[in-house]
């Protein structure tokens, strides 16, 4: 019968990029609670709940009479110090023209100019005040500080308010862009900063690789983000570092808190050994193994270091080169290590029958 035909695989070098894939939960961009800066009655909620605002928007409206009436109050005092000023100035001039021919005293001169600069500065002082009594007057419209969704609104109508208060009048959100905080295990990190090292991997890590999404019910989020930076410091419950990455949200599917699945690229390997996972079985110890066949035509067991899952295959980091005629089918008719094989590449239809005999549409013809 001559020995058993085997399917096998010529183990070619190619280039892939490894990745992995992490947990993660998605976070806001930008978060900032809306408080008001006067105290007053709210007169007005100006905004849906739940709806996107832009930085700038009014929010609240708040009871602007007091600070109207304030405002209004810091103009008219500053209208009499302005005018102090101008019968100031005339009189510390007329002074300074009587001084020069000893019409008036010198001590009378310097009162008046010292009258004079202290009216200035009580203009000065009034207008500062009329700018603060204006500020508060703006403040009575408060505004959204960013752009973004906001939440649901804590207070109504009719509720009073202070500066300063503990409690928000609202949340405004940014979800586009989006962060996404994924969890790394430091050994992880450690192992990929030594490929780097190494020059196993030639490109990517944490500062410039691609990340895509695996959302909750399994389906991919459309869109690529980029890492942005990782943590410098190590959780010492968990051993993990917080690696963020940016996301585009444009139509909001990404929602603060969610839970998704970062793949994240780790780098590429230009020489990669990859072994189709039919062909790599275990041995008693649970340690990987293959079979391949050798130039002499003999099957031959190898022990494998296989460091990782790329699709359907492994990579193998040692006891496979490049060349190797591997075994993926027919495995089962090797009964020991170094039989005679005849090899046949994997996916070749079977013969019609047995070498040098009838073929199959002629069996049992005379």
């Amino acid at each position: 019968m001559g020995p058993p035909e085997v399917g096998v695989v010529t183990i070619e070098p190619q280039a892939v990029t490894l990745s992995t894939v992490l947990p993660g939960r998605t976070s806001p961009f930008a978060v900032s609670d809306v408080r008001p800066q006067v105290n007053g009655i709210v007169q007005a909620r100006l905004f849906e709940e739940g709806s996107n605002v832009h930085a700038g928007q009014v929010l609240y409206q708040i009871d602007p009479a007091v600070y109207r009436a304030a405002l209004d109050q810091a103009k008219a005092q500053l209208a009499s110090a302005q005018a102090n000023v101008a019968t100031a100035k005339v009189k510390a001039e007329r002074y300074g023209d009587l001084v020069k021919i000893n019409g008036v005293a010198k001590q009378d001169y310097d009162d008046a100019q010292a009258a004079y600069l202290a009216d200035l500065a009580t203009v000065q002082q009034n207008q500062a005040a009329v700018q603060s009594a204006k500020i508060n007057l703006d403040y009575t419209h408060v505004v959204a500080p960013i752009s973004g969704r906001i939440g649901k609104s804590v207070y109504t109508k009719g509720a009073l308010v202070t500066a300063g208060q503990a409690d928000a009048l609202t949340t405004v959100q940014t979800l586009d862009p989006i962060y996404i905080d994924i969890n790394q295990s430091a050994e992880e990190l450690l192992k990929l900063r030594r490929s780097l090292a190494d020059g196993a991997l030639t490109t990517g890590g944490p500062a410039s690789t691609e990340v895509s999404l695996k959302l909750e019910d399994g389906s991919d989020y459309p869109l690529k983000g980029k890492l942005e930076f990782a943590d410098v410091t190590v959780d010492q419950t968990t051993g993990q570092v917080v690696l963020r990455a940016v996301f585009p949200n444009p139509k909001a599917i990404l929602l603060p808190g969610m839970y998704v699945r970062a793949v994240v690229a780790q780098g590429g390997k230009p020489s990669a050994i990859l072994a189709p996972q039919q062909g790599v079985t275990r041995d008693q110890a649970g340690l990987p193994i293959a079979t391949v066949v050798n130039a002499q035509g003999n099957s031959e067991t190898r022990k494998l270091t296989v460091d990782s899952i790329v699709g359907d295959k492994w990579l193998v980091t040692s006891g496979l080169n490049a060349g190797d005629r591997l075994v993926v089918e027919g495995l089962q008719k090797i009964q020991k290590p170094g039989m005679p094989v005849h090899a046949v590449p994997a996916g070749s239809p079977p013969p019609s029958g047995p070498p040098g005999g009838p073929a199959s549409g002629q069996a049992g013809k005379k």
